[in-house]
This record gives C-alpha cells, sequence and structure tokens, in this order.
C-alpha cells in the first residue's frame, strides 16, 4: 500500500507561545516535499510536533499516516509506525555503539520473534555504510560521539536506510556539509526513493535540492505554508530571498520569537 501522510490545520505551542498556526501539508508516497523559509518560522518546531517531542504541545488539528491518527501515538510509537526524523542536531551516547543501537532500533519495529539476525545485519550495515563511504570503524564506535558535523549527518542517513521509515523527515540535513559529503548524503535519500516512501525536507538552501528533486516546495512563514510550488519556486528564493513573497501576502514581519 503506498504511504499517504496527512497533517491539518496543526497548531503547536512551546511554553504556551503559539509556534505553528495552521500547517496543512499532504504528501503520498514516491513524493518528496521540500519547506523552506527564513529563520525562526516554526519548520524545526514543526518536525519536532509531528514526533511528538513533550516540549511541543499541539493545540490543534490532526496528522495522519495511513487513516491512523498519529497523535495519539507515544513517541515510540510514531517510530515504529514509520516516522522517522533526521535531527539538525543528532545527539551524542556514550556508551552505545552505533551498532547496538541501529540493531535494537530495527528489532524495536519487528514482530516479537522476528528479530533480525546478527550475520543480514552486519551485512546490511556494511553495504549501506559502504554506499555513504563511511569507515567500518563508525560501527563501532559510541552514537555520534566526537563526530563531526558531516559524519553525523551520514550517520542520521545511516540511520534512515537501514530503518526504511515510510516518512523519512529530513530536518537541514546539508547544514554543514560540504558538497562532496552533500552528494553523498543525497545519493543515500535519492536511494531510498519509493512509493511507499515519502519524504519531508526542511532546508534554507536551494543547492540541497540540485541533488535531490522536490516534487513540491512549500514556504513557510508565521507557522504556517504561505505558498507552494515546484522546483522553480527554490530556484526564484535562492535568487530573490523571501522579501517578494512578503511583500504580494502583506507580510511585514515573517520571524517568530521562539523561546530556547
Amino acid at each position: 500500500m503506498a504511504t499517504h501522510f496527512v497533517i491539518r490545520g496543526l497548531k503547536a505551542a512551546v511554553e504556551g507561545k503559539e509556534i505553528i498556526t495552521g500547517f496543512d501539508l499532504e504528501m503520498k508516497g514516491g513524493e518528496v516535499h521540500a519547506v523552506m523559509g527564513p529563520n525562526g518560522t516554526g519548520k524545526s518546531t514543526l518536525a519536532s510536533a509531528v514526533m511528538g517531542h513533550p516540549k511541543y504541545e499541539v493545540t490543534a488539528g490532526s496528522i495522519t499516516l495511513n487513516g491512523e491518527n498519529v497523535l495519539e501515538m507515544s513517541v515510540d510509537e510514531r517510530a515504529r509506525a514509520g516516522l522517522f526524523l533526521a535531527m539538525q542536531y543528532p545527539s551524542e551516547i556514550s556508551g552505545v555503539t552505533n551498532a547496538d543501537f541501529l540493531r535494537s532500533a530495527i528489532n524495536a519495529r519487528r514482530e516479537e520473534g522476528q528479530e533480525i539476525s546478527l550475520i543480514r545485519f552486519i551485512r546490511q550495515m556494511e553495504a549501506k555504510m559502504k554506499e555513504l563511504e563511511m569507515d567500518p570503524a563508525f560501527a563501532h564506535r559510541y552514537l555520534n560521539e566526537g563526530f563531526s558535523g558531516g559524519e553525523k549527518k551520514r550517520n542520521e542517513i545511516l540511520q534512515m536506510m537501514m530503518l526504511e521509515p515510510k516518512v523519512a523527515i529530513l530536518d537541514e540535513i546539508d547544514s554543514g556539509l560540504d558538497i562532496d559529503a552533500l552528494k553523498v548524503v543525497a545519493g543515500g535519500v535519492n536511494s531510498m526513493r519509493s512509493e511507499d516512501r515519502c519524504f519531508l525536507i526542511i532546508t534554507h538552501y536551494q543547492r540541497l535540492l540540485n541533488y535531490i528533486a522536490p516534487d513540491f516546495v512549500h514556504v513557510m512563514m508565521q507557522g504556517r505554508i504561505v505558498k507552494s510550488g515546484g522546483p522553480e519556486l527554490a530556484e526564484r528564493l535562492e535568487r530573490e530571498g523571501y522579501d517578494w513573497i512578503k511583500e504580494e501576502l502583506g507580510i511585514e514581519d515573517e520571524k517568530v520569537s521562539q523561546p530556547m
């Protein structure tokens, strides 16, 4: 069954301050949607709210994945249902190796008694790491500990490739990457494109979209989508910035102050 992910009228607040003000988006399997916008307009808040971060309170709206109510799920239930977030700032976890973390995460999504065999897991992980040009030694290092920014981003894509989610949300996965690393990361994403998977890519820069061609580009301001189009929209934003959209919509200040 093709994936169908729908957000309707979503509102979310942080410490009582509304950041997401009525967000609507529908994604189907095989599609790549890019969300762009100035700093502070709620893009990362959106990703955290969808995944169920306890700091972000959803006050209105709905989120469904293949007809199931995502908002009624706990964070781990959302992950098991097929939601995945590649984080902008991945956490470091001392004492847990990359391999142990990945195998535990894969098994948590499987039925009891259907755990992935060690041999199969190792073969898959080694193949994906080779595809991402990662040193095999990273499998045995503690999760993200001592990793550079680029290494953390590759590691996030490795997790996505191993977990094979239905909905992959990539929060500024391109930040801090040089052009070679960007191409590798983009190649990993492109290899995952299929009818049973959709992508939501949050980015500031059109350069990522040179390597991951989006089907739809959305501009987010004041906590909601204010304009949508195709790849040509991202190209215009790269050339002209966001002022023309603010003028067109009569938005004086697109920035949202977000509590830390």
